[in-house]
């Protein structure tokens, strides 16, 4: 990397051009500097043509960037601090009304600070959007509020004029609200029976004890009081009706209450698709030492069954490529991404997220890299947490 003395002289002598190499925080370290250089250089400096009129570079124009408008929503709902962080004292990150792109400005018409907060921008979404998911529901208007103030870590919008709720949220999250509407009769949309904080609190909370009494214990599922000699309690220490676990379970072999998997999970993916590996010498962005193992995917196109969105409607196909670094992680993360796709994990029918078309194959939350480079922001290398958070998320479903 250029050292940051040789590059304010030289930028005092009118070189025009340089090349800055480093880490993402090494650079971003850079910038910060500059502008404090920047800002209180000497005036003799600062207040020269030469200052004003040549630049160390000439900026390209900064491109808007494409966005998920429910992404958009939690971030300036549930990330606004970092937002505010990313824009800082000089950058504007706008979205217009009518197009589903955030746009870039600075107010000192600096394009070198808006070019930087963009690149800041596309790595946060990128890694904020990967484990977010989106479920709708049909609910009961009135609930809106209560389910808020129990899940705040979610983002519960209603759709006007329909009895539907949609919901934001990192993948944990939105299991445990999803989970709680499947066995809550209290949340029905034909149920009389009123939300109170009390029938709630047990199920958002993890535990599974009514403070009606201490010596009664409450069914997170039913929730009524569990009767001794029908209870069943699960190896994470979660107590439930037998019947009604058992009745659970035949939708999803998980604890209600906290998740943990009980069992072999089963997902949706096609039954007709090929998972294979090969490996190649050549290395990923931060994995030099290590070979590379790339992983094919093919789904043909098909018909949809019972378990799919559309049953008897045709369903399109995909193939994917995807790549891990041939180092003992990476080689124990291909056997788990293997029963993934044996159990008909990985992949699932339903919504593109890139094209927005209906019937499509699409990822189902184990989240690949597609690149071999480009960082987070391309779905590449190098990104230092990217395989422990594939481990928590085979982990979520039971795999590891």
């Amino acid at each position: 990397m250029i050292r940051l003395a040789n590059l304010f002289d030289a930028a005092a002598h009118g070189t025009l051009r340089y090349k800055v190499q480093g880490s993402f925080d090494e650079i971003e370290d850079l910038f910060v500097k500059m502008s404090s250089l920047d800002r209180y250089a000497a005036p003799t400096l600062r207040d020269s043509p030469l200052h004003h009129q040549q630049r160390p570079w000439s900026p390209t124009p900064v491109k808007p960037v494409e966005i998920v408008g429910a992404v958009w929503d939690f971030i300036q709902q549930r990330c606004s601090k970092e937002l505010k962080r990313i824009q800082g004292e000089d950058v504007l990150i706008h979205k217009p009304h009518d197009k589903m792109v955030v746009t870039f400005q600075s107010n000192r018409k600096d394009t070198v600070r808006v070019h930087f907060a963009r690149e800041r921008f596309v790595t946060f979404y990128q890694r904020l959007a990967t484990d977010l998911k989106v479920k709708t529901y049909s609910l009961d208007p009135r609930y809106y509020k209560s389910l808020q103030v129990q899940f705040p870590e979610l983002l519960i919008e209603g759709i006007p004029s329909k009895d539907k709720i949609t919901v934001t949220g990192r993948y944990m999250h939105i299991v445990l609200l999803e989970d709680f509407l499947l066995h809550s009769s209290s949340f029905a949309v034909t149920s009389q029976r009123p939300l109170t904080p009390q029938r709630v609190s047990a199920r958002a909370s993890g535990t599974t004890h009514n403070k009606q009494s201490d010596e009664e214990e409450s069914c997170p599922i039913c929730l009524n009081t569990i009767k001794e000699n029908k209870k069943k309690t699960l190896k994470c220490k979660h107590s439930f009706c037998r019947g009604c676990l058992e009745e659970a379970f035949k939708i999803k072999p998980v604890c209600p209450t906290c998740g943990v998997v009980y069992g072999e999970l089963k997902g949706t993916q096609p039954k007709d698709g090929t998972m294979t590996t090969t490996k190649e010498r050549s290395s990923l962005s931060g994995y030099e030492k290590y070979g590379t193992i790339v992983i094919q995917y093919h789904i043909p196109s098909g018909i949809q069954k019972e378990e799919h969105p559309n049953p008897g409607q045709p369903y399109q196909g995909a193939s994917r490529t995807a790549y891990l670094p041939d180092s003992s992680e990476g080689r124990n993360i291909l056997a788990l991404l293997k029963r993934a796709f044996d159990q008909r994990l990985t992949f699932t029918i339903g919504r593109s997220s890139t094209t927005g078309m209906e019937n499509m194959v699409t990822w189902n939350d184990i989240h690949h890299k597609t690149s071999r480079n480009g960082g987070t922001s391309c779905y590449g290398y190098p990104d230092p947490d990217y395989l422990s958070r594939l481990q928590d998320e085979l982990k979520v479903k039971g795999i590891y």
